[in-house]
Parts: structure tokens; C-alpha cells; sequence
């Protein structure tokens, strides 16, 4: 059972990185073809699926479509490791919040990781966080002299404006980083040499084999390890964690959302193309725009639906389906055509009928709304004006949101 749809006419505003963007890229929604989304709520049997089959096997199938088809399948090996406080200092951002620097070193090599928190001073319980990759460097997210600044000579604080540290904690909510390429290199030369991969290689293997995890499952993992130590800490409502991601590592966002259940709200903030965005409507970057430059963020089975995405046996949707009853946010921006604005919209659309199926209100009724103005069932969604980014707009939302589901069940 498959669910058609035809394509229909919309107009976003230019992208500033338009010239960059492969010569074949569609912007035209007339040129969107007619697609079929595989069916969420059947079965490979054929049979269609209640709450409890979902919970008890067909959500098990998508996890592996996904898994077998995109990212790869993550190790199940466990490692060793050790957590090490670094630095601690009680009045961090003029006394409004507790810092803490953590090295966390994994398996017998103690391969290093390092774990950057904040939590609110003001907070009277455990508070609520939210988690995430960065870019640059833990020193970049705030200006602050005390975060530890390793393997990148980025400029102190220079993406503190993706990250709105004093809202967070003015808000409540402690917030967790880690620097990206600590778990894995993005460098646009990744052969898995390097990063946590060769942690889980058996004898004599040099790089995943074609089903295995890339950079995103990898970074997704690495999130997991993250919230298994914050589950160590008092101050923080590990029940309460939410997973947030911007462009690839909103990609990864939801794919560790998928995964591990322990996160209690995923963020998809711009993540396109192997993120939020449906792959059926070749609208903006497709898989073969990606296979050259980053094509090790996926497993490399996924190279064999390029230019043939009717054939991935799974869509997007069915990755934001994972997340439910979860509370789940979908972020994108008016120009940022490369990552498909309406398609991330669609995806959440379609998403929702496993979490209608669990009690939970989706985006079902709901057309795509105009710029800056959110959508807050279970289901969240914003058409933010403006470029590829996360900005203090997006952050009041997901804030909001956070707000009214991270305190209900």
C-alpha cells in the first residue's frame, strides 16, 4: 500500500548560495514528479498495523529500512569508558549558570571526547536540557574564557549566536555540547581512519562495510554517550533531554532521536536532503548532489538510489515517524530552497498518523503555514524567514515548545 502525491506550485524566496549549487539542482515545483511514500502503518506482511503491532514490530521494519538503506546499521559492540572532570566553575555567565567540562575517554586506546555543560544556578530541581552537536568547537558556542578550546583554531564565541546560551539558561534549561569532529572528522576527506570508527573495526578491517554506519550514525552515537553521562548527573533531568541538530547535524539529530528513545524531544533545524526532507520530491540537494563531497555520512549502500530515489525502500517520513509520541520539531527557513522547505513540512505531514495512531495531535490538518508563524501540536514546525541558520527566532520556539511538552507525558 503506497500514498500518492502530485506535485503543486509554490515559490520560496532565492537562496544567497544559489551560484554554488549544482547545475541540475530543481527549484521548480512544477518539476517535482509524482511519487508514492512507502505506507507507515503496513506491515512487510502486507497487514495493517494497530498501536501495539507498531510498537511491537513495524517499528522495528522502518528502523531497518532506514538503517539498511541510509546510515547504516550502528555497532552494538559496547566500549569501555571513563569520564574525567576537567574544569568546574560555580559562577559561569556572571553567576547565572554552573559550568562543567568533562574528557570522556573511550576504549583501551582512551580515545578522548570532550563534553562541554551548562546548567542554571536559578534552578530549584533537576533541570531540562537540551543536547547537541556543534561545528566548531566547544569555545565557539560562547565567548567565555574557561571552555577549553581543542583542535580548532576557530575564533572564541564565533557561533554563539546559533547557539543563545543566556536564553537557554534564563529559560531553565541547561545545555550540552560537543564538538563534532571529535567522534568523527568532516572534512571531505573521511575514510574512517580516524574518530571512533576503527574503536569497532574487527581484525584487519579498515573502513565499514557497505551496510555499517558513516559520520552521522557515528555522531548520533556519540549523542547517546553524551546522555548516558548526563543520566549520571543531578542537576540534570535526564527524562527531560531533548536532541537538537542544524543542517547535517540536524540530520543526526533525528537519527539519534530514532534510535534512542531515552531523548524526550528531537530538533531538526534545517537538516534537507537525509534529514527532514522528503527524497521522492527531488526538490533542492538530492543524494547524488551529496555522494561526491560527504557521501560518508551515510552508509554506502545509500550511493545506489542516486538519481533513483523512488526506489529507497524508505522516506523521511518514516524517520520522524521513530520519534513518536515523542514530541518532534521541525525547523526550516524561506531561503533555504537547497534544503527543501516544503519538503520538510511533508514529512512531518505524513509522520503524523503514528502519532494520531498513540492519542498524540500531528500536523495532519495543517497546511504549510506562512514565514514565522509555528506550529505547536506534538508535531512542531516553523517557517523562519531568512537563510540557512539557526537564529534566536528558532530558539524562542523551540523553547516554547519544550515548555508546554517536556512537562506532560
Amino acid at each position: 500500500m503506497m500514498v500518492r502525491f502530485v506535485a503543486f506550485l509554490i515559490v520560496f524566496e532565492v537562496g544567497s548560495c544559489a551560484a554554488k549549487e549544482p547545475a541540475d539542482t530543481n527549484y521548480d515545483e512544477a518539476k517535482v514528479p509524482e511519487y508514492e511514500l512507502p505506507a507507515l502503518l503496513v506491515d512487510e506482511a502486507g497487514k495493517t498495523v494497530g498501536q501495539s503491532e507498531w510498537m511491537g514490530h513495524r517499528r522495528v521494519e522502518v528502523l531497518q529500512l532506514l538503517s539498511n538503506s541510509v546510515y547504516g546499521k550502528t555497532p552494538e559492540k559496547q566500549l569501555k569508558v571513563r569520564y574525567e572532570l576537567v574544569e568546574q566553575d560555580p559562577n559561569a555567565l556572571q553567576g547565572r549558570a554552573t559550568r562543567k567540562q568533562i574528557a570522556a575517554y573511550f576504549g583501551d586506546a582512551g580515545y578522548r571526547i570532550d563534553i562541554l555543560l551548562y546548567v542554571p544556578n536559578k534552578a530549584a530541581v533537576p533541570s531540562p536540557a537540551f543536547l547537541g552537536l556543534n561545528f566548531n568547537g566547544n569555545h565557539t558556542i560562547h565567548a567565555e574564557d574557561g571552555i577549553l578550546q581543542r583542535g580548532t583554531s576557530k575564533k572564541r564565541g564565533s557561533f554563539a549566536g546559533r547557539w543563545q546560551l543566556e536564553m537557554l539558561i534564563e529559560r531553565g534549561y541547561a545545555l550540552a555540547t560537543v564538538h563534532r569532529d571529535q567522534i568523527d572528522p568532516d572534512n571531505y576527506r573521511n575514510d574512517f581512519s580516524d574518530g571512533i570508527h576503527p574503536l569497532f573495526y574487527e581484525d584487519d578491517q579498515a573502513k565499514p562495510e557497505a551496510d555499517e554506519w558513516g559520520a552521522i550514525g557515528a555522531w548520533a552515537w556519540g549523542l547517546s554517550r553524551v546522555l548516558d553521562w548526563l543520566e549520571t548527573q543531578d542537576s540534570i533531568d535526564a527524562e527531560r533531554v531533548a536532541v537538537i541538530g542544524h543542517s547535517r547535524l540536524g540530520k543526526t539529530a533525528l537519527w539519534a532521536g530514532a534510535q534512542d528513545r531515552r531523548f524526550a524531544m528531537v530538533v531538526s533545524n534545517n537538516s534537507g536532503c537525509g534529514g527532514a526532507a522528503l527524497y521522492r520530491r527531488c526538490y533542492g540537494e538530492r543524494i547524488h548532489h551529496m555522494l561526491k563531497p560527504v557521501g560518508y555520512w551515510f552508509c554506502r549502500n545509500h550511493r545506489e538510489y542516486q538519481m533513483q530515489e523512488q526506489t529507497l525502500p524508505a522516506d523521511q517520513h518514516m524517520l520522524l515517524s521513530l520519534v513518536a509520541p515523542r514530541p518532534l520539531y521541525v525547523a526550516s527557513a524561506t531561503n533555504d530552497r537547497w534544503a527543501d522547505p516544503r519538503g520538510e513540512f511533508l514529512a512531518a505531514k505524513h509522520a503524523s498518523p503514528v502519532y494520531e495512531l498513540m492519542g498524540r495531535k500531528g500536523l495532519g490538518d495543517h497546511d504549510l503555514p506562512e514565514p514565522n508563524t509555528p506550529i505547536h501540536t506534538r508535531i512542531g514546525y516553523h517557517l523562519r524567514s531568512g537563510d540557512h541558520d539557526v537564529t534566536a527566532f528558532d530558539w524562542q520556539q523551540f523553547l516554547t515548545f519544550a515548555d508546554k511538552h517536556l512537562n506532560s507525558k
